[in-house]
């Protein structure tokens, strides 16, 4: 994050830049120090300039800690941007100290990176990777509060979760893993061991996302009538599969089998206990894959005593590893496994580098498709969206800097202009980036759109947002999008709209992000490098004063606009340049005398 310094003149005669810490993260805290050039008419002409420079820090290269296993294809990606620090086995409290010095953290299931983890971070972890799919070792209510990013790997192992699944359901049928045992210690009990048929059997999946509808899909190949229960899953993708949503009543008492797909959430925790038990069918048999804490154990055990359950299969626990004496590892009619769902040699190589170009992609401030705590995206949302993103972000940073000291930020107003229906035009993401964009350069706090919402509320930011349908193709997301900041005075006056408030507008025109309005006037810049925005008398001559003066100091101009109201009146001209002008170029604009006011931006 760029570090804003606003320098102070009080003598016109000896030009200083000096950069100064870091404002006070309140938005309260507007730019008290500016650089002013005494006018030729104090009534008439003002000039300002706000810089930016960029963290000294941004050639080093991160660090990531692998906290587990991680197959070698993954930590080769990570070794290729990052420096990579491979510690297995660490006691929490060794995490908490090694965390201060890492900018990412891989884990597994087995890692619990909670809010002591964020805290001891100081600010610097900016990315957790899950190397799979379930996230309930991560507290993510601490890292949206701490700006970290959450990814996981929620394709690589999906099908290998699905056929340990059924791999479960065939071997729990058919006495298997008993069967074996019995062999191997000697014996011969062919009439102990004999089973149930899958086919024309009931299968209740509990959880129809990925991994369960790649079980569904399974188990209906294997002759079973398969049901589903999902409060989020839709109806269609159901039916195209033969699968029937049901309720959760329904599914546990008509399922011969239950086969269990769910996160561990609070309502999802030992969802399966006496009271559920005692409205199953008996006889049921139960898989789970998913997560250990949605049983209820020691309910199970007795549901299996009782002859509720007739037999279970288990390749999670509540605690992992369980002890040694778990009634419920040791019973007879369960089969268990050390957490292999996803313990293939394909999926743990497909998992290391799913999430290893997850992390590595977060590092480099691209948006993530597997974000846990961030707006859930389809990567081809993203890719659309993607010069949008950068459009809406610099609109907010244009419009802050715009801001006269002493006046709060406290009201932003963001309007889409757009001819997309409002189903088919998400605004999370966008929202988020005017956020980041609006408090970034006033605060010590770095925003992305992880924390975003929360960190607008904690400083009462409050931010609006309406659509303006166009008529038209919907080829396009966006026409436009419009930032307003009510109840503030303005630095540079042409900003402010008819209405009184701070008005930027901007396009994406080939790909790139276009200044196109200023308060009332009409512009047309790219938003790349710096931008000098100047109200002038509209007069000959100009764009050629302006652009000589930058032309002698080798500032390169990269786009021009002039916006008037009306011919030889008032003009608003939008400058884009590569580079940063000196003080003293600044100085000779700012002394051309039909130039009103004008201020410099970095973005």
């Amino acid at each position: 994050m760029a570090s804003l310094a606003t320098p102070t003149l009080k003598n016109p005669s000896s030009l200083s830049l000096s950069s100064k810490p870091r404002l006070p993260s309140a938005l309260s805290a507007a730019f008290p120090n500016t650089l002013h050039f005494p006018p030729s008419h104090p009534q008439r002409r003002r000039f300002l300039i706000i810089t930016a420079s960029a963290s000294s820090s941004s050639s080093n290269k991160p660090t990531v800690l692998v906290a587990e296993k991680l197959g070698e294809a993954g930590l080769e990606l990570l070794k290729q941007f990052a420096n990579v620090d491979c510690s297995y086995n660490l006691s929490p409290e060794e995490l908490c100290t090694k965390i201060s010095l890492c900018d990412a953290l891989i884990v597994r299931s087995g890692t619990k990176v909670n809010r002591e983890v964020f805290e001891s971070s100081g600010g610097r972890l900016k990315v957790v990777g899950r190397a799979g799919v379930g996230i309930d070792n991560v507290d993510l209510s601490a890292a949206t509060e701490h700006g970290c990013l959450v990814v996981n790997a929620p394709t690589a192992n999906t099908v290998a979760a699905a056929e340990h699944g059924i791999a479960l359901l065939a071997a729990m049928a058919r006495n298997v893993a008993q069967a074996d045992a019995s062999v191997k210690s000697g014996k011969w009990q062919r009439n102990k061991y004999v089973g149930v048929s899958l086919v024309g059997k009931t299968l209740a999946v509990l959880g129809f996302g990925k991994v369960g509808s790649e079980v569904a899909r399974r188990a209906k190949g294997l002759g079973m009538h398969v049901i589903a229960h999902d409060p989020y899953a839709p109806a269609d993708r159901a039916r195209a599969i033969g699968v029937e949503l049901v309720s959760f009543d329904e599914a546990i008492a008509t399922a011969d089998f239950i086969s269990l797909h769910m996160p561990l959430t609070p309502a999802t925790n030992k969802m399966l206990n006496d009271e559920t038990f005692a409205k199953m069918k008996k006889g049921v048999r139960i898989v789970n894959v998913a997560r250990g804490g949605v049983i209820d154990e020691e309910a199970l055990v007795r549901a299996l005593d009782d002859g509720i359950v007739a037999q279970a299969a288990l390749d999670v626990f509540s605690e992992e590893p369980p002890k040694p004496d778990s009634k419920l590892v040791q019973h007879e009619r369960v089969t268990v496994t050390p957490h292999l769902g996803a313990s293939t040699v394909e999926a743990q190589e497909g998992v290391a580098i799913e999430i290893a170009e997850a992390v590595v992609g977060a590092l480099k401030g691209e948006l993530a498709a597997t974000a846990v705590n961030a707006p859930m995206v389809p990567s081809e949302v993203l890719t659309e969206l993607k010069p949008y993103v950068e459009l809406a972000e610099k609109l907010g940073r244009l419009a802050v800097q715009l801001v006269a000291g002493g006046s709060g930020v406290k009201n932003v107003k963001v309007s889409y202009a757009t001819t997309r229906a409002p189903d088919d035009f998400d605004t999370r993401l966008l929202r988020a980036m005017i956020t980041k964009g609006v408090i970034e350069p006033i605060s010590s706090v770095f925003v992305n759109l992880v924390n975003a919402d929360f960190t607008a509320k904690q400083r009462g930011l409050r931010i609006t947002e309406e659509r303006v349908l166009l008529d038209g193709s919907p080829e396009s997301p966006l026409e436009s999008i419009q930032v307003q900041i009510a109840n503030v005075e303005s630095k540079f006056a042409s900003a402010m709209s008819e209405t009184g408030e701070i008005r930027v507008e901007g396009r994406v025109k080939d790909g790139i992000p276009h200044l196109t309005k200023v308060g009332s006037f009409e512009v047309d810049v790219s938003l790349e490098g710096s931008i000098i925005l100047c109200r002038q008398v509209d007069q000959p001559g100009m764009i050629g004063t302006v652009g000589s003066i930058l032309g002698e100091e080798n500032v390169n101009v990269s786009f021009m606009s002039v916006g008037r109201v009306a011919p030889r009146k008032h003009a608003v001209m939008a400058i884009g340049v590569d580079d940063q002008p000196s003080k003293e170029s600044l100085k000779r604009i700012g002394e051309v005398p039909a130039i009103e006011e004008f201020v410099f931006l970095k973005l």
